[in-house]
């Protein structure tokens, strides 16, 4: 029999809940934190005024700084009070005591290696089956993760995150269709891949090849992305968002600019906004401004999905030419 993962890390978080200070006061006042929220059609974007979210939103990640500071996601550097439930003892669940969802959590590779999804497209994918009622993202080490050095995937609960009911009602381009299903979309505010299947090897299958088409920057070890997977109905729900840099151009403190640096819950339509007058001040074409300009535009995207439809034919007409006749 499975364990019963929901169950540990609803215990689990009664518990940091109970005896650790931090978490009993950031959670409380997430209860009581002010919202707002934009719509437009079917797309929602839900701001949340979070002070603490600050230390990420603001985090120095360049490599001078990174190599300067502990690991925060290391056992012997995290505070005495810290649990954690063990996952295939590969990765640590535990509570993320700075949260944006009312259930918020960090899941860390055991060894401290860098931020890099290759290879891990499954471990995600089981993550979000055995954690049934979260949504299980990764933020790529240029674009959002705040800890670039130490491989991690985050999770919250699924019903706070807009663009889980939403994605699948959103006008698609079928890119390629059977028992995993790919499609885009370049029109929903910010661009994106989904991905539904009910086969894990089939959907590892393909976000690697998906990532494989996406443009690679110098010096990066990867393609700029931010994932999002939950499982629902007995079949996985992909969004993979492609990236072209790690901050607007608006970023900044002053009178004129916003302190946001979207990561993959942002553009899932949760947006923890730091500072007060930003939540008060930003619009819809502010928002949709902010992530259209982390990510790559419409002709980008739309090459990329031309080249992996071309992929897929090829593929088909490959298999038919070669398949014996019945």
């Amino acid at each position: 029999m499975s364990r019963r993962y929901n169950e540990e890390i609803t215990q689990l978080w009664a518990r940091q809940h109970a005896e650790w200070d931090t978490v009993r006061k950031n959670y409380g006042n997430l209860y009581n934190a002010l919202t707002r929220t934009i719509k437009v059609g079917v797309n929602t974007f839900v701001l949340q005024y979070n002070p603490e979210r600050l230390r990420s939103s603001a985090a120095n990640i360049d490599a001078k700084a990174i190599s300067e500071r502990p690991c925060f996601l290391c056992n012997e550097n995290q505070p005495p009070e810290q649990e954690t439930v063990m996952w295939e003892d590969k990765y640590k669940i535990q509570v993320n005591p700075y949260p944006i969802f009312k259930r918020h959590l960090t899941i860390s590779a055991v060894e401290h290696t860098p931020q890099l999804i290759s290879g891990r497209f499954g471990d995600m994918m089981r993550l979000a089956r055995d954690l049934k009622d979260y949504v299980v993202f990764y933020n790529g080490p240029h674009s959002g993760a705040s800890a670039p050095d130490h491989m991690h995937f985050q999770a919250g609960l699924r019903d706070e995150l807009p663009i889980c009911s939403e994605l699948p009602w959103l006008t698609m381009r079928v890119i390629n269709s059977g028992a995993c299903f790919l499609s885009y979309n370049i029109s929903s505010l910010r661009p994106v891949f989904y991905i539904d299947t009910s086969s894990l090897e089939d959907g590892e299958k393909y976000l690697c090849e998906l990532l494989n088409f996406l443009p690679q920057k110098e010096g990066h070890d990867e393609p700029m992305v931010n994932i999002l997977c939950w499982y629902d109905y007995n079949s996985w729900k992909i969004a993979l968002f492609p990236r072209s840099k790690h901050r607007p151009s608006c970023y900044g403190t002053n009178d004129d600019q916003f302190i946001i640096s979207p990561a993959s819950v942002d553009l899932g339509g949760l947006i923890a906004v730091a500072r007060e007058e930003d939540f008060y001040r930003l619009t819809f074409p502010d928002v949709t401004s902010i992530l259209s300009d982390v990510c790559l535009n419409e002709i980008e995207v739309a090459k990329i999905a031309d080249n992996l439809t071309n992929y897929y034919t090829l593929i088909k007409l490959t298999n038919y030419g070669t398949s014996s006749p019945s």
